[in-house]
């Protein structure tokens, strides 16, 4: 596998000590972070630190823990937890965000985003701000700008992917979201809805042909142990957003929500770098540990997806406001 040493240093050689911290007993607050990602993973490494600095800066007065890993239940039960305040923090996908506040998915829409400068202009503009208004109106909140999630790229135990004619029947597993459930489905795939936490096992026990998500994941849940194969489709790019229990925040001294998002508006653009630099370097770590990469013709995947009604039916579904946010970055799309 790949060993915590190198991912630390891709993300910058940044220390993992104290992912559990110490409680400090002059706390006022006491906050429970629960991520779905393995210790290692940018998202821990830069959510740590920014724990770390809220401690420092609140001089005590908010005492957060961090729970990776979904030590504290599936990325769908969390959704439900943060809902509910038994966690006050979560890092969600918008993937499964989508299933509260179905206007998250529309950054999950299929070949929408070229490369990082669409997706950032989209995300720290017109887009993002529509999707965070959104999210504000349930019993959660956005708590900082979006963290990088990356573009999604097919893994296969046995059929290569090299052409859209290679996904019809392809038993792939994706999250339970409704829209890459669409997408794979459009292009005659056979999607499977499978929690996070049980993709290895589906993958090893062949109740999937492969899965689809970004290199980082890949490299960290060591999924190309089960897999032989990944082919560079990068057919979604998705978010990762820190999500906070509306109450729980609103409980907190002023000065101390504004560190918080101070803090972790900080770690969002150290995590989103590191995530740029693992997605050029965990190519060739990933080789050395036998999966072999397929380069693809994206356009001709698009072109396929263009040939449904798939674009047409989210269209209608995320309506005309939201829709031309996105070709404001993307494109034409339908």
């Amino acid at each position: 596998m790949i060993s915590r040493r190198s991912l630390v240093k891709a993300a910058a050689a940044i220390p993992l000590c104290g992912i559990l911290t110490h409680r400090a007993s002059a706390a006022e607050f006491t906050y429970k972070f629960a991520t779905g990602q393995d210790p290692t993973h940018p998202v821990n490494i830069r959510a740590q630190e920014a724990i770390n600095r809220i401690r420092e800066a609140t001089g005590g007065r908010l005492e957060i823990t961090l729970f990776p890993a979904n030590q504290l239940g599936s990325d769908t039960e969390l959704l439900s937890q943060v809902r509910n305040g038994g966690v006050e923090f979560f890092n969600q996908s918008s993937s499964i965000l989508a299933t509260l506040v179905p206007s998250a998915g529309i950054v999950n829409t299929g070949f929408a985003f070229a490369d990082y400068d669409a997706v950032w202009k989209a995300m720290d503009g017109e887009l993002g701000g529509y999707i965070r208004a959104q999210v504000a109106k349930t019993p959660v909140m956005t708590m900082s700008k979006p963290w990088d999630n990356g573009f999604r790229h097919i893994t296969s135990s046995g059929r290569e992917i090299r052409s859209p004619d290679d996904l019809k029947n392809f038993k792939i597993r994706v999250p339970p979201a409704p829209i890459l459930t669409s997408l794979f489905k459009a292009l005659d795939a056979g999607p499977a809805p499978i929690n996070f936490n049980e993709v290895y096992s589906a993958l090893q026990t062949k109740v999937v042909d492969g899965q689809e998500n970004p290199l980082p994941i890949i490299a960290t849940a060591r999924l190309y142990e089960v897999q032989s194969s990944c082919s560079m489709t990068g057919h979604v790019w998705d978010a990762y957003w820190i999500l906070g229990n509306k109450r729980a925040f609103e409980r907190l001294p002023h000065d101390v929500q504004e560190i918080v998002t101070r803090e972790l508006d900080r770690s969002a653009d150290d995590q989103r770098a590191d995530i740029a630099r693992l997605s050029q370097t965990l190519r060739t770590d990933l080789m050395a540990k036998g999966l072999k990469f397929v380069d693809v013709d994206r356009a001709a995947f698009r072109r396929a997806l263009a040939k449904t009604s798939f674009y047409a039916d989210w269209k209608a579904k995320f309506g005309e406001e939201a829709w031309g946010r996105l070709e404001k970055v993307a494109g034409q799309l339908s």
